[in-house]
């Protein structure tokens, strides 16, 4: 279950002139098949959000303005990374427990997601997180 590293990047297509239009296509720049687009905007400096882990779902997060701390941890180590490209996004297989901090107030998230929304799909008990990982681990 170890993970050489946590931080999968994944850049888009980028077109520069007079804007910056970012491109992602589902077989190219994204690695599987989009089911569900959502964004959240912050128009004041935002409460850390995430904590939590999910079992199948995997997602890609894009900050397209702003920027934001995204704290990953697979049950054995942490790591960190700033978003704040828009062409560039972190990619977020299933079990790994994510946390998103310092989020300034002209943040833009941006998500591509693997599957529809599923309630069952989410670990949102930090220590229930750990046991999961634990029976995977040692199975």
């Amino acid at each position: 279950m170890k993970n050489k590293t946590l931080i999968e990047t994944v850049e888009l297509q980028q077109i520069k002139d007079d804007c910056q239009m970012c491109i992602a296509e589902t077989g190219k720049q994204i690695p599987f098949p989009i089911k569900r687009v959502y964004y959240m905007v912050h128009n004041t400096p935002a409460l850390p959000r995430g904590y939590h882990s999910h079992k199948k779902l995997e997602q890609i997060f894009f900050c397209i303005s702003g920027t934001m701390k995204m704290i990953l941890d697979d049950g054995f180590h942490k790591e960190e990374i700033i978003l704040d490209d828009p062409g560039v996004g972190l990619r977020l297989r299933p079990m790994i427990w994510h946390e998103m901090h310092e989020i300034t107030k002209d943040t833009i998230m941006l998500v591509f997601a693997s599957d529809s929304y599923d309630e069952s799909d989410y670990i949102r008990e930090y220590a229930t997180f750990k046991k999961q990982v634990d029976l995977i681990c040692n199975s």
